[in-house]
């Protein structure tokens, strides 16, 4: 079976992360969203897989020629005009043989563990179109769901009311048949529609997820995946490259990945990810459910947790960084702190254009794009989202 990943689209809502790179491409767990996919999706028996590219095309197609000596048989399509969801999966069309089925994944979503070999299973006992749902926290902005008794959808409710809210809703994976590109082009490349048309006239049937799943649509929520990810580790992974000085503390899961330095004096809280190349510095406390990317350094005596960081930024000595998510090549300044709660402990809120967002979380830090210098001394508000390539000087209490 061959597998189509959506990976093209821009995700507004992303920000400040979605501006320099394509949603598939964001960091959790010392992975990200495509390399994630990709690797379940080898585990379940595919090996032949298209990734539909548009925004931030080029590091979506120089990911995949990373993956070229992996057994795997992966290329790209190009969909030139961004839009509707059904013209990206319609770039696979000549792909796909006539009476051959299809595995179709957006490229945006996390679970704990392998989704597409459980709706195989599906499809292998219905014999027919498959589309994976689940029950997420929220329902209210996905395609809700009714079932019958023999697991076959009856009906799918797009931006549903308050009163229409169904249980369950579409996960983002599907196993469809060859006519439905036909579908699609009859409805003019709506989704939506196809998918309920294939639901009404050709039959659909429903493969249950029952463990963690999520839809990433806003940057809190990339903090929501790197925990799903983690919490499925049972084990610590260390490369017999990495370089731990005496008195390390780990406890927990661990990994760490090639040619790390741990300074003497540092504690390790699992789970958490320390990516290739990096170095972290004396007395340094990283928390649980803190990823660090390839390429970066810790500072003398910081202080991380719950917090997602990508390739070679670096934190200086004495900082904090709690509840936050930095992008690539960020340079937080010595003594710098992103605040992480208000002081009444109501949930944070989060600007992105001139929305604010209720996140529903009482702690929240910063959300730092690639590119980032924040001087030595600052403290960055709760729900700040930093642009990329922002400058912010040095915070002095006392000034010449």
């Amino acid at each position: 079976m061959k597998a189509i990943i959506l990976a093209a689209g821009k995700g507004g809502n992303l920000l400040p992360f979605s501006q320099t790179r394509p949603i598939p491409l964001v960091s959790v767990a010392g992975t990200d969203i495509f390399d994630n996919t990709v690797g379940l999706l080898k585990s379940s028996g595919i090996n032949d897989i298209f990734a539909v590219v548009g925004h931030q095309k080029e590091k979506v197609i120089e990911r995949i020629g990373e993956h070229s000596h992996n057994g795997l048989n992966i290329h790209y399509l190009e969909q030139k005009k961004l839009g509707e969801i059904g013209v990206a999966v319609s770039q696979a069309k000549n792909k796909i043989s006539p009476g051959e089925y299809f595995m179709l994944v957006y490229g945006d979503i996390v679970a704990s563990s392998n989704i597409f070999s459980k709706i195989q299973q599906s499809f292998h006992s219905f014999k027919s179109a498959v589309a994976s749902i689940c029950l997420p926290p929220s329902n209210e902005m996905f395609g809700n769901v009714f079932l019958n008794a023999q697991m076959k959808i009856t009906q799918i409710i797009e931006k549903p009311k308050n009163n229409d809210l169904g249980n369950y809703v579409l996960a983002g994976v599907y196993i469809l048949p060859s006519k439905f590109f036909k579908i699609l082009e009859k409805n003019r490349y709506s989704m939506e529609k196809s998918i309920r048309e294939m639901a009404q006239k050709e039959g659909l049937w429903a493969s249950m997820w029952e463990d963690e799943w999520l839809d990433i649509v806003y940057p809190w929520e990339i903090l929501t995946a790197n925990q799903i990810l983690m919490d499925s580790w049972e084990a610590s992974l260390i490369s017999s490259s990495a370089t731990l000085e005496g008195n390390v503390t780990m406890q927990g899961p661990v990994r760490i990945e090639d040619n790390v330095v741990v300074k003497a004096g540092a504690v390790l809280e699992g789970p958490c990810s320390i990516g290739k190349g990096s170095y972290i510095g004396n007395n340094s406390l990283i928390r649980s459910y803190t990823s660090l990317g390839e390429g970066c350094s810790v500072g003398y005596g910081v202080e991380m947790k719950n917090c997602v960081v990508f390739k070679n930024s670096r934190i200086g000595r004495l900082s904090f960084i709690g509840d936050s998510v930095l992008g690539e090549e960020v340079d937080v300044g010595a003594g710098s702190m992103t605040v992480n709660r208000s002081t009444d402990w109501s949930p944070v809120e989060v600007k992105l254009g001139r929305k604010n967002f209720k996140t529903g979380q009482t702690k929240l830090g910063a959300f730092v794009g690639d590119g980032v210098i924040i001087g030595a001394g600052n403290t960055v508000e709760p729900g700040t989202i930093i642009p990329p390539g922002k400058s912010l000087p040095a915070c002095y209490t006392i000034k010449r």
